[in-house]
C-alpha cells in the first residue's frame, strides 16, 4: 500500500494512513535528533551518518504519502497528476485537502479498478 501508485483507497484509509505516517515521522525525527545530540561531540562522520539516515527516512515518508495521495485521486476517478494542483498558490492546498479528505470516491469500479481499502 505504501509504495505502489496503482489502485484506490477510500477516505478513512487515506486519513488513517496519513496520520500514522506523520506519527512515525514525528517519532523518527525525535529519535534521530536524540541520536544527533548524543554524538554531537564526536567526529563529523557520525553526524553525516545521522544526516543520511534522516534523508532516507524522509524519502520513505514522502514516497508513502505521495503513493496514498495518488491512490486517493484514483478513487476520485482522476489521474495522480492532479497532485500538482497542490502547487497552486493560496488555493492548492485547500483544494487537495477537500478533494482527497472529504469528497466521496467513485462507487464501484472505475478506470483504476476496485477500491482495495
Amino acid at each position: 500500500m505504501l509504495f505502489s501508485f496503482k489502485g484506490r483507497i477510500g477516505r478513512l484509509t487515506y486519513w488513517g494512513v496519513s496520520f500514522a505516517l506523520l506519527a512515525v515521522e514525528f517519532v523518527g525525527f525525535f529519535i534521530l535528533d536524540t541520536m544527533d545530540k548524543a554524538i554531537s561531540g564526536s567526529q563529523s562522520g557520525s553526524r553525516d551518518f545521522i544526516f543520511l539516515l534522516l534523508l532516507i527516512f524522509t524519502g520513505f515518508i514522502f514516497w508513502s504519502l505521495l503513493a496514498i495521495s495518488v491512490k486517493r485521486w484514483h478513487d476520485r476517478d482522476k489521474s495522480g497528476w492532479w497532485m500538482l494542483v497542490g502547487f497552486i498558490p493560496i488555493i492548492g492546498g485547500w483544494w487537495v485537502t477537500i478533494e482527497l479528505g472529504f469528497m466521496k470516491g467513485t462507487e464501484g469500479i472505475n478506470q483504476y479498478g476496485e477500491r482495495a481499502y
